[in-house]
């Protein structure tokens, strides 16, 4: 059920602390530059072009967080937006955290993004936030896989893997993110699960872990990670076709 009576003020936090070694060395991944300007300020944008969004957090590398507030100041964002910049954890996982730590009293419902997916639409960004809004305590933008997957024993790379299993492709969704969270819910999973390793990376399978059901709303092909360097050449040819097209 939703409660209309509620008021639901909704944030946006970007965990951008990592380094991005898939995609070389040189600045972290967030901090590279697409069609002239850093992938993180695209991330910011995507969120802040959100009406329902009024506050973006971006939680950057622990000792980069001057650096990240001066490359938020130097790129223009909406005015009707709040940002804060905090520093971050050696995983995921910690960094969210440490975004979900500074929200307002008065934020009912949160967004996690990956920096790194700096061109999804506003339009996949706002089925997240109304889903949440409409009482979905978790929710998850996704795409049906185009590829048959299969299930492998791991081996040593570049070695042949033998296949265990082929799961039904019509049952399997490749998951996006902005992800929605009812807030409540999503600091419960960050405090009741344990880091572990690297941590979680979605965020989704946190709250997964309580037990709370997830729901998925349809993605968006441009929401796609840039996490090697063929996808840095994808992403600019998207931007470059929306310039194009309507002078974004």
């Amino acid at each position: 059920m939703s409660d209309q009576s509620r008021p639901c003020r909704t944030a946006a936090v970007i965990p951008a602390a990592g380094r991005g070694v898939r995609l070389g060395p040189g600045a972290p991944k967030a901090l590279r530059a697409l069609g002239g300007t850093p992938m993180l300020v695209h991330a910011v944008r995507a969120m802040a072009a959100s009406r329902q969004v009024s506050l973006v957090v971006v939680v950057a590398p622990p000792d980069g967080a001057p650096e990240v507030r001066n490359l938020l100041d130097e790129h223009a964002l909406p005015e009707r937006t709040e940002f804060l910049v905090v520093p971050g954890g050696d995983t995921r996982q910690e960094s969210v955290k440490l975004g979900l730590d500074v929200l307002p009293a008065d934020v009912t419902a949160v967004l996690v993004h990956d920096a790194a997916r700096p061109l999804v639409p506003v339009d996949t960004v706002d089925a997240v936030v109304e889903a949440v809004r409409d009482g979905a305590p978790a929710v998850v933008p996704a795409l049906p896989l185009a590829d048959t997957v299969k299930e492998v024993e791991p081996g040593a790379p570049g070695e042949p893997e033998p296949v265990l299993s082929t799961p039904a492709r019509s049952r399997l969704r490749a998951v996006q993110t902005p992800q929605g969270f009812d807030r409540d819910t999503l600091v419960r999973a960050h405090e009741r699960v344990a880091v572990s390793g690297e941590g979680a990376t979605d965020d989704a399978g946190l709250v997964e872990q309580l037990g709370v059901p997830v729901v998925v709303v349809p993605g968006h092909e441009e929401a796609f990670k840039v996490t090697r360097p063929l996808d840095l050449v994808l992403a600019e040819a998207v931007l470059a076709r929306r310039r194009a097209n309507d002078g974004f």
